[in-house]
């Protein structure tokens, strides 16, 4: 579904017309930054590095860490009442800062910084309250191209239950999240309902290979980014069905971790194609809609919020995922 509660569409043609999208913007790409990152970032001097793996090479007990950490974060007590007095929980404090902020993080500049901020938070959250020791896996998507079902995700065991649930909402009903209901969403209500999946496999077509190497081929992050928002995010999203499609409160289903972590490898793939040059490209707007006052272009001086759940970030902090902050890589 999209920003509104509608089905992931990839809508960016239509919205961003005329919008001047086709300029990667020059305010982005400073000296400044260039000094602040140093001739190579990313050297984590101060802590071992993190890696990121793909779920389906970790063991069962790597596996089963990671689902207890997850677990772990539904059971702490909610931070943000403030914002959505509907949370109950940690985990859905993270839901809560993604659907408040929905209009400005799908359909523009925003949408793979801020998920990439995201993520991070969420593999921090999970290691400093939960005692994870772990990094952040993610779904290998491509290789699941048209038989999601069959995934080791979906495993009642080893993963997180349920490809397809049961009853006429298609409730999950195995595995570690079996039962689990969410109070925030769906879109931008907030109602008492079940973790929902029902895998569509036409849809999960969108995931493969083919549509993940068109985007890493594109020269600039003005091409890049709409393309990764589209084919294989929405492959994903829409492939999954359930929780999952419902652009606003997707992270309500934990596998949403495993998608957006992917597609932020997607991100960093291409970066690290060209790094002098793609570390300070960005561009687009800040909303998916033209605000009253006008459209705003993407700048790496743009400050993103989870509201406090982890420090406010710009988004020059947050391009380079090797450097002292973020300290992360990704392995198959």
């Amino acid at each position: 579904m999209h920003a509104d509660g509608r089905e992931y569409t990839h809508a960016l043609a239509v919205e961003n017309k005329g919008r001047g999208l086709n300029i990667t913007n020059s305010v982005n790409r400073t000296s400044i930054l260039a000094l602040e990152l140093g001739s190579r970032p990313g050297t984590c001097s101060d802590r071992p590095k993190l890696y990121r793996k793909a779920w389906h090479t970790l063991t069962a007990i790597e596996r089963k860490a990671y689902i207890d950490a997850e677990l772990c974060m539904i059971k702490l007590p909610a931070r943000l009442t403030n914002v959505n007095p509907s949370v109950r929980n940690l985990f859905d404090d993270m839901q809560a800062v993604h659907q408040i902020q929905s209009d400005h993080i799908h359909s523009s500049g925003h949408f793979l910084p801020f998920h990439r901020y995201h993520m991070w938070a969420h593999e921090t959250l999970l290691r400093e309250a939960c005692g994870y020791t772990g990094a952040q896996p993610f779904w290998e998507e491509q290789q699941d191209a048209g038989k999601f079902a069959l995934s080791s995700v979906f495993s009642p065991k080893t993963g997180f239950g349920s490809a397809t649930g049961t009853g006429e909402n298609n409730c999950v009903a195995d595995g570690p999240f079996a039962g689990m209901m969410l109070s925030v969403g769906p879109g931008y209500s907030n109602q008492l309902h079940c973790l929902s999946r029902k895998v569509n496999e036409t849809a999960s077509l969108m995931s493969e290979k083919v549509n993940a190497d068109a985007c890493l081929q594109l020269p600039t992050f003005d091409k890049t980014w709409p393309c990764i928002e589209n084919l294989p995010h929405r492959g994903g999203h829409n492939g999954v069905m359930g929780e999952m499609s419902n652009a606003v409160s997707s992270p309500g289903d934990p596998l949403f971790y495993l998608h957006h972590t992917y597609i932020d490898k997607l991100w960093w793939e291409w970066q690290s194609q060209d790094l002098n040059s793609r570390l300070t490209q960005i561009a687009g707007m800040t909303t998916s809609r033209k605000p009253a006052t006008g459209w705003v272009l993407a700048t790496l001086n743009d400050t993103l919020t989870l509201h406090g759940l982890v420090r406010d970030m710009k988004i020059s902090k947050l391009m380079d995922i090797q450097n002292e902050l973020l300290c992360y890589d990704y392995v198959l």
